[in-house]
């Protein structure tokens, strides 16, 4: 995924993969790159969110309760809800590797979505999946 100066291909993550040439260098100036250890806790469920991450590498366990609920690895992301909604965060999310992630701030965000409106149609789409993947769960538990 990284190209010859080892930056990271934007187009080749899915969310995205529709972006002009344009909106990548949009994109690529509102991200920031971090690194973070084992064991570092990336959101806390119950707080306020203030941003989105995409894993570049590594793996991260998502908690609710006390309870693992899902694993997160490259290519994946999280921490949209928050920054849509201002509300808490649904989950505690901990590096369980040594993690390369993408970082989006809120006021990043915001900008985002209005210069790259294809962002906006993924993000709906990807909420809607994950709405109906929940209900889908919960109507298995109610038929149980």
């Amino acid at each position: 995924m990284a190209n010859g100066t080892g930056e990271l291909d934007l187009s080749k993550i899915w969310l995205f993969s529709t972006c002009s040439t344009r909106e990548l260098r949009t994109v690529r100036r509102a991200l920031e790159e971090v690194t973070v250890p084992k064991g570092r806790v990336l959101t806390e469920e119950g707080t306020i969110g203030r941003e989105f991450f995409f894993i570049v590498d590594g793996q991260a366990s998502v908690r609710r309760g006390n309870r693992k609920v899902a694993t997160l690895g490259a290519g994946e992301y999280f921490g949209e809800l928050a920054l849509l909604d201002r509300k808490p965060r649904s989950a505690t999310v901990v590096a369980d590797t040594d993690m390369r992630l993408l970082v989006l701030g809120q006021r990043q965000f915001n900008g985002l979505l209005d210069a790259v409106p294809a962002l906006s149609r993924k993000l709906l789409a990807a909420m809607a999946t994950r709405l109906r993947d929940a209900d889908s769960k919960a109507s298995a538990l109610i038929s149980h």
